[in-house]
Parts: C-alpha cells; structure tokens; sequence
C-alpha cells in the first residue's frame, strides 16, 4: 500500500510552545537585544539539520554507500585485471628468449667479510660458472688523490672475465652499490665542504667517469654500463646530491664517449613507480628485495606479499609506455638482519637462516624468473663465501650454482627446440 504523505498545516508549523515561568536552567526571558539573533542562528541549524536529515535520506532511499562500495570494487578489480593482463603479455612476449643468472661483486664486500677478493672472484666464475656480473668503479678507491688512478684491480676483474667468457656490466658515477652507496673520495669531499650545492666536485666526477669509459669501452668482456644506482633512492645511503640535471649530464657524457654500448639506470623504489623525464635509457633495471626486518612496527621479520606478476607487470607497462625492456639488477639473495646484530658479520648463523637459507634462495630464483624479465642479477655472493670458506656452511653457495646451472640448462633446452 502507498504512503500518504503527511501535512503539517501553517497554524501548527506556526504555533508557538507553551512557556513555563523560566526554563529548567533557572534562566529568565531573555533580553530584546538577544531574542533578534536567537531566529537567525535557528534558522541555520535548522538549514542543515534538514540537509544532512535530506542527504541521509536520500542515501538510504538509493542505497548510496552499497553502490559506492561496489563501484570501489569495481574500479579495483578493473585495475587489477588490467594490471595482470600486461603482465601476462610481457610474459608471453619474452617467453622465447634464454634468461641469464649473474651476480654482482664487490671486492671491497668481500674483503669486509675477511675474503680474499681474487679468490672469491675467480670462484664466482669457475666455480658458480656464472655468465654475468655487475662490477663496480668506486671513485674513492680508483682516485684516491685527484689526478691519480689506479684500475688494477679492475682491470683484473675486467680480463679474468673475458678469459672465462662472461659478460660485464659495469656500474658507473658516484653512487654505486653498497653502503655508503655514495663513494666520494675525502679530497672531493673537501670541494663540496659543507655546502651540500656546491658542484666544484662535479667537473671531477665527470672527469674520472670519462676515465673509466675510455679504459673499458675496447674490452670484450664489456656488456653494458649501469649509470649510478638507484639514484633518486633518499631514504637509504650517504648521498646529498639528487639533482636530475647531473644525471641527464653524465648520462650524455658516456652516450657520447661510447655510443655502442648499453646504458643502463635503475628505478629507484623497490616496488612501486615507473620512470618519467629523462634521461631515457637503453634499458632500465629493478630491485627486488622480499624478506625485510621491520624494525618499527612488528619488530619482527616481513615478507612482502607481492606477486611475481606484479613485476611483469611493472616492466610490461614501462615497455609499452617507453619502449624500452628491463631487467632485475638486485635480486635479494642476502640476509637482512635485525639491527641491533649490526650485520651480518657480527649476526648468528641460526639469526640469518630466518631471513635467507638455502631454500629460499632457491624459491627466490624461481620467484625472479616467473617475473618474465630475463636477466637477473643475485645480490649476496660475497656473503655465500663467507658461509663457505668461514664456517663450512655451502648450503647457500650450492643452492646459487644449482639454480644458476638449472637455468643454464633450460637455455640449452630452449636453443634445441628452435633449432629445425
């Protein structure tokens, strides 16, 4: 049955109360000069009391806040599918192609953790038989003093690679992997002093990149140059400088210097963002880091809950926004530990097994390689020696060499299936 609408006719809208002798508060009539305001502040009360009563109304009459949970669900769901229908096409579109398992060193990481450096570099590449590695050109430790280089080291590194047959990729400029992640010599330091924009380093920054370009660009063992890490990355390392304009600068100093060979800048956040403005690269690389310490919630360790197509889709979505295809520059196949251990050096085996163990290392490959990119480069080499040759712990160092040589298998296997 229809409601009938109720009336309120004009004497009853118009009819005023029955006044008792003083309200209940014990006050008297109020003064002539209040009774004229006393209409107008009800009025606006009245206003708004009828708006929000009418809004409510209205909400419950259309069902407002279930249409607008479902159209929230809606949205999401939309961008989810659309998120994992990129990821799946970048996945299909690279299937074909072999994937590469490599590792980054740092002579100064190993000796950090009492190794020696040529020792653990030569069985990363005999023993690991790895096909690619990142290397490094620390600026503090090749010019120690202005206008004094020393490469021995990496030119070492640089030729032991080419006798093996492994492809390099070079880490360039100032900030380059590891902590402080900025390696500034103390003699450039002292240009920049304490004003954090000074740029009288800069032209010497330049300088030694040209330095290494020139020494390098000729070897056969070169692959690409990875141009300063993370760069925009503020929340972690010793780094003041973050002006784009120096990165677009060196980034055409080594185009120009030698423009045949890849140059590479990483994304600088872990898990989300895509990368706008310039410089453009040949190629752009992420970070993976999935198994943290959170030191200021739970205080306990956390993994994050992100899909391996999430990564595909993050590089799907900057191929067909840019162009250009990337690659994982940092696997985490390390232990991040609690702080208060300080490191892993000083941390207990059993407390580093929580965070990285033979089994995960293993999953994590597998993690990085259902992410359709096809290079990746596993962060913590150094750490798996230590294990090794310190405590005579080769889980982790054999759990890399199998995953690095099941890869290399699946390569052979994809090469036979294309051959007639």
């Amino acid at each position: 049955m229809p409601r009938t609408p109720r009336t309120t006719t004009h004497a009853a809208r118009t009819a005023k109360p029955a006044s008792s002798s003083g309200s209940r508060r014990g006050l008297t009539k109020p003064s002539a000069g209040r009774s004229q305001a006393a209409p107008a502040t009800g009025r606006n009360v009245g206003f708004w009391q009828k708006a929000f009563g009418g809004f409510t109304a209205w909400t419950v009459r259309t069902k407002f806040w279930k249409r607008l949970a479902l159209g929230i669900i809606a949205v999401i769901l939309l961008a989810v599918g659309s998120m994992y229908g990129v990821a799946q096409w970048y996945i299909h579109e690279h299937a074909g192609e072999p994937t590469t398992v490599g590792v980054t060193f740092i002579p100064d990481y190993a000796r950090y953790y009492g190794l020696d450096a040529r020792q653990t570099y030569t069985a990363i590449l005999e023993d690991l038989n790895v096909k690619q590695v990142r290397l490094t050109s620390y600026w503090d430790s090749m010019e120690p003093e202005q206008g004094t280089f020393n490469f021995s080291e990496l030119d070492w590194e640089m030729q032991m690679a080419q006798d093996h047959g492994v492809k390099v990729s070079l880490s360039l400029g100032l900030r380059q992997p590891r902590w402080p992640e900025c390696h500034m010599p103390g003699w450039a330091s002292k240009m920049q002093g304490e004003n954090a924009a000074s740029e009288q380093w800069k032209p010497a920054l330049m300088d030694f990149i040209t330095q290494v370009v020139n020494r390098y660009k000729n070897s056969p063992a070169l692959d690409s140059y990875q141009l300063e890490n993370e760069y925009f990355l503020k929340a972690f390392g010793q780094c003041t400088d973050f002006n784009r304009q120096r990165l677009v600068d060196e980034f055409n100093l080594v185009k120009s210097l030698d423009p045949d060979h890849t140059l590479v800048v990483s994304m600088s956040n872990n898990a989300i963002g895509t990368p706008v403005g310039d410089p453009k690269p040949d190629e752009y690389a992420i970070s993976i880091y999935k198994r943290v310490w959170d030191k200021t919630i739970t205080k306990r360790y956390f993994e994050y809950p992100i899909p391996a197509w999430y990564y595909a889709f993050r590089a799907g979505f900057v191929e067909l926004t840019t162009g250009r295809n990337s690659f994982i520059h940092e696997l985490q196949a390390e232990a991040w530990t609690p702080d208060p251990f300080g490191g892993t050096l000083t941390t207990p085996l059993a407390e580093q097994d929580k965070s990285m163990n033979p089994t995960i290392l293993t999953n994590r490959i597998k993690y990085g390689e259902a992410t359709g990119m096809k290079t990746l480069d596993l962060w913590g080499v150094e750490w798996w020696y230590w294990r090794k040759v310190k405590f005579n712990d080769p889980g982790l160092w054999d759990a890399a060499r199998a995953g690095i040589a099941a890869s290399q298998q699946a390569n052979l296997e994809l090469l036979q299936k294309k051959q007639p």
